[in-house]
C-alpha cells in the first residue's frame, strides 16, 4: 500500500457551510457559555483538574488503556492497583495528563508551535509503552496502521511519505493560527494530524519501511 498524499489545509472547498452554520452557531454559544460560567467561579481550576483528569482516561484508552479514573485516583493517593497490569495505563493516563498542564502553562505565554508539539509528544512517552519510539521527534521512517499481527497484509492505512512530512507539517501549523472558525480549526487540524501521523507506529518495525 502506497503512502497516502495529504492535501494541504483548509479542505472545506467542497462543504455545505450552509447545513454547518447553525451547528456551528449552537456549539459557539455552549462554548461562550461555558466560558462565563468558567470565569465567574473563584478557582475554575476545582472544575477543571477533574476534568482534565478524565479526558486523559478518555483519550488515552482509544491506545488501548483499561484503567479508570477510581483507580488513577487511588494510585495517586498512595494505594498500588489491584492489577499490575494496570500500573503501566495509569502511568500512561498520568503523562497524558501532564502534558495537557504543561501546555496550558506554556500557551500562557507563547503561541503553539510544532517545537512545544514535540516537547508534549516526549512528556507522553515518559517511561511508558512507546519510550523507545524517538519520543519527542518526528518519525524519520515510514510507519503503517493496522494490526500488530500479520505483517503487510493486515495493513490498514499508510501515512504520507515521512520525507515529505515537512511541508505538511508546516502547512498544519500555520492553518492552526489562521482566523477560520475556532470550532472548525480545531476539527481539521485533528483530523489532519491523524492522516499525517507524524510520530511513529509500532507497526513500523513488524512490516519494516
Amino acid at each position: 500500500m502506497r503512502p497516502a498524499t495529504p492535501q494541504d489545509l483548509p479542505l472545506l472547498t467542497k462543504s455545505d457551510w450552509l447545513a454547518l452554520i447553525p451547528v456551528l452557531g449552537r456549539a459557539n454559544r455552549a462554548l461562550a457559555e461555558y466560558n462565563g460560567m468558567l470565569r465567574r467561579l473563584p478557582n475554575s481550576s476545582l472544575l477543571l483538574s477533574p476534568l482534565r483528569l478524565q479526558e486523559a482516561v478518555l483519550s488515552s484508552r482509544i491506545e488501548g488503556t483499561l484503567a479508570t479514573i477510581s483507580e488513577v485516583l487511588q494510585f495517586e493517593a498512595g494505594e498500588p492497583p489491584a492489577r499490575e497490569s494496570r500500573r503501566h495505563d495509569i502511568e500512561e493516563i498520568l503523562n497524558y495528563r501532564s502534558a495537557l498542564d504543561i501546555a496550558m502553562d506554556e500557551l500562557k505565554t507563547r503561541p503553539f508551535s510544532l517545537n512545544l508539539l514535540l516537547k508534549l509528544h516526549k512528556v507522553l512517552l515518559s517511561s511508558v509503552r512507546g519510550h523507545n519510539k524517538a519520543p519527542g521527534e518526528f518519525r524519520g521512517q515510514q510507519n503503517y496502521i493496522g494490526s500488530r499481527v500479520g505483517g503487510v497484509e493486515q495493513v490498514r492505512f499508510t501515512p504520507p511519505d515521512w520525507m515529505k512530512l515537512e511541508h505538511s507539517l508546516d502547512n498544519w501549523e500555520k492553518y492552526y493560527h489562521s482566523n477560520d472558525d475556532p470550532l472548525v480549526r480545531l476539527a481539521l487540524v485533528h483530523a489532519q494530524f491523524e492522516f499525517l501521523h507524524p510520530f511513529l507506529d509500532e507497526m513500523a518495525e513488524l512490516v519494516g519501511s
